[in-house]
């Protein structure tokens, strides 16, 4: 009676056991710029698969080193084509497994819906006290928001009012909290299906920067994971691709 008893309780038991403690996990590591939109894709990815996707996000530069120091990442979503392909070299990523996944736009921006102008004169204007960027040296958005001041010929007259965010990420919030007035962004982080959803902004023309091809990579840490190509895939669908394209990035058929 009792060994019955005991075998009812087991078989309980594994019906309560939700399908989703069985899934498993996958640890991506993703630029600043791309973070919303993955938060989204993950979120899809999550409800079809009942794998989890933990991200982590920061600068590009910051990601390259740490993953170069052992941190424990299976894909990286980078913001430029440099790092991955560095990995790759260097045996820390799998050959053949890089791939551009989204092209990044810049935008002038601010959150006083009056202040920028439709062709960014206000770069121009001697009123500006600060401007914020990304750090150039290890954020690809930094160094092309160099790029769009050098071209337009204010660099000189803008260089000691840049106020520099460890990461694209930063230099929005910088900007969305009112510390400072003007920065230069991703348009990814105001776009709400490719419109901006608050504020003002100029969406920079792409022939004042070298054009932001934002690459993924399947790390070492990941080729024993199933999800990981599985997650690769995904990303490349035309469902995806939806999503991207709706937070304003250009994304190849």
């Amino acid at each position: 009676m009792r060994l019955a008893h005991k075998r009812m309780l087991c078989i309980l038991l594994l019906s309560l056991i939700s399908p989703f403690s069985l899934a498993g996990q996958l640890s991506v590591a993703v630029a600043g710029n791309f973070y919303k939109a993955l938060q989204m894709i993950s979120a899809q990815y999550q409800e079809q698969t009942g794998d989890q996707i933990l991200l982590s996000v920061g600068a590009t530069g910051k990601l390259y080193a740490q993953i170069s120091n052992g941190a424990p990442f299976e894909i990286l979503l980078a913001a430029d084509k440099a790092s991955p392909g560095k990995l790759v070299e260097q045996g820390l990523a799998v050959q053949g497994s890089q791939f551009t996944y989204a092209k990044g736009k810049l935008l002038l921006w601010s959150g006083d819906p009056g202040l920028v102008d439709s062709a960014g004169e206000i770069l121009k204007s001697p009123q500006i006290v600060h401007l914020a960027i990304a750090n150039p040296k290890t954020a690809p958005y930094g160094a092309a928001a160099i790029d769009v001041l050098k071209n337009l010929g204010v660099y000189q007259q803008l260089k000691d009012k840049i106020v520099e965010g460890q990461s694209v990420g930063q230099s929005f919030q910088q900007i969305s909290s009112g510390a400072v007035s003007l920065g230069i962004i991703a348009l990814s982080q105001v776009v709400v299906d490719n419109k901006i959803a608050s504020g003002s902004g100029w969406i920079i023309p792409a022939t004042l920067y070298q054009p932001i091809e934002q690459d993924a990579v399947l790390l070492n840490k990941g080729t024993t994971n199933p999800i990981a190509k599985d997650f690769l895939r995904y990303l490349q669908t035309a469902e995806c691709k939806e999503i991207i394209r709706s937070f304003g990035y250009e994304v190849e058929a």
